[in-house]
């Protein structure tokens, strides 16, 4: 009962009665739990989690006190078995209304890994980047829950003497986290490191797909574009920040010291252990443990200038990497921009993403209890660049 993470399901033929309209579930094992019976409230019939989301985090604790009532009291079984559906027999949904989506570039052992392949012989990191949690504006139109496929995109790509236009070459992933805005802020209005768990209702995984032949010819000197916005994939489950209590741990020092606005009394570094799956084999397991940057801290990063939050809102931590190759959290990395293709476990070899590839991403972080909270998966395929299905 420690993780109880949040989605948005609808239920089809299988399912053991009539199908039903997109609404709020619980996952509880392989079943998911219609909250909408058990609890009687219209907020959970809405097809997104925005509504309740918004009523702030005293009605959060509430509700998931009362689920594990539900789930707890002997006198409550029938009634919830009657609202369970298996996992097997309903689809799920992308969770939440995205409104506005920002990515970071927080992990220092990525940041300085790209430094050094683009900047060989120069310094790693860029000056700003111990000073400030980095960060670009994403496409929200383009987040797709797990499980949709993702068509590989066309630009202009590095040539000689002139660029040269066409599906992207290396194509990659990048095993992120997500973490999504209930409480909104009005403009002007900074949130601080230590308000962080009032506004942010929870997190996910994300793999936030980048073209880098495209990226590498146009981020200069505005940063991605067309590189990052074709597909944005999320995790169909938000784990609830209650539910990561236990995994709160202290962050890496941050030397220098942040400046005040990024300062605060909570540690807001997670212990989580990510893994990737390519084709079903496992090629890395980053610790979003060694994160330079918090949560917290982006936020506070995010809205310092007065910039708004909206229910929905929501920002990636940007690529997690830890100090081991068997670490790295894209392709990117792994192969050494290419130098250094990944063997797979199959005898199969990557440098990037072929068409047919399937990459998946889970993670656990540790419970009260002593066990493991699961987060939901984030899956994605890719098909040519013609968006036609492999054959």
């Amino acid at each position: 009962m420690a993780n109880l993470p949040y989605g948005v399901f609808s239920a089809g033929d299988r399912a053991p009665t009539a199908p039903t309209a997109p609404r709020v579930g619980v996952r509880i094992g392989d079943s998911v739990l219609d909250l909408l019976p058990v609890l009687g409230e219209q907020v959970f019939a809405e097809s997104s989690l925005n509504a309740f989301m918004a009523q702030g985090r005293t009605r959060w604790r509430d509700v998931r006190a009362r689920i594990t009532e539900l789930l707890t009291d002997e006198r409550h079984r029938a009634g919830v078995e009657a609202a369970l559906y298996p996992l097997s027999g309903v689809r799920l949904h992308r969770p939440f209304e995205v409104g506005d989506y920002v990515d970071f570039y927080a992990s220092e052992n990525h940041a300085a890994n790209v430094g050094r392949l683009f900047r060989p012989g120069g310094e790693a990191l860029m000056p700003n980047w111990k000073y400030l949690p980095v960060g670009y504006h994403g496409r929200s139109g383009t987040v797709v829950v797990s499980g949709t496929a993702v068509s590989r995109p066309n630009g202009q790509r590095p040539g000689e003497g002139a660029p040269t236009f066409g599906p992207s070459q290396r194509l990659d992933f990048e095993a992120e986290v997500g973490f999504v805005v209930g409480v909104e802020s009005p403009p002007g209005s900074p949130i601080g490191v230590d308000a962080f768990a009032d506004h942010v209702f929870g997190a996910f995984l994300v793999n936030d797909w980048s073209a880098r032949d495209i990226q590498a010819w146009e981020s200069r000197p505005l940063g991605p574009f067309l590189a990052k916005s074709f597909a944005t994939s999320i995790s169909p489950w938000v784990v609830p920040l209650e539910a990561l209590a236990h995994a709160q741990v202290r962050p890496p020092p941050q030397d220098p010291e942040p400046l005040p606005y990024l300062s605060g009394r909570d540690h807001w570094g997670l212990d989580l252990e990510l893994e990737i799956r390519l084709n079903g084999q496992v090629i890395s397991r980053p610790p979003f443990a060694t994160m330079y940057w918090t949560p917290a801290q982006m936020l506070a990063h995010l809205t310092v200038n007065g910039a708004s939050t909206r229910t929905g809102d929501f920002y990636a931590s940007g690529t997690v990497s830890g100090p081991d190759r068997e670490q790295r959290g894209c392709l990117l990395e792994l192969s050494w921009g290419g130098a250094e293709p990944l063997a797979l476990p199959d005898g199969s070899v990557r440098s990037f993403l072929e068409d047919g590839d399937e990459v998946t991403i889970t993670a656990t972080a540790p419970a009260a209890d002593g066990g493991l909270i699961g987060f939901g998966a984030v899956t994605g395929r890719i098909l040519p660049g013609n968006g036609r299905p492999i054959g």
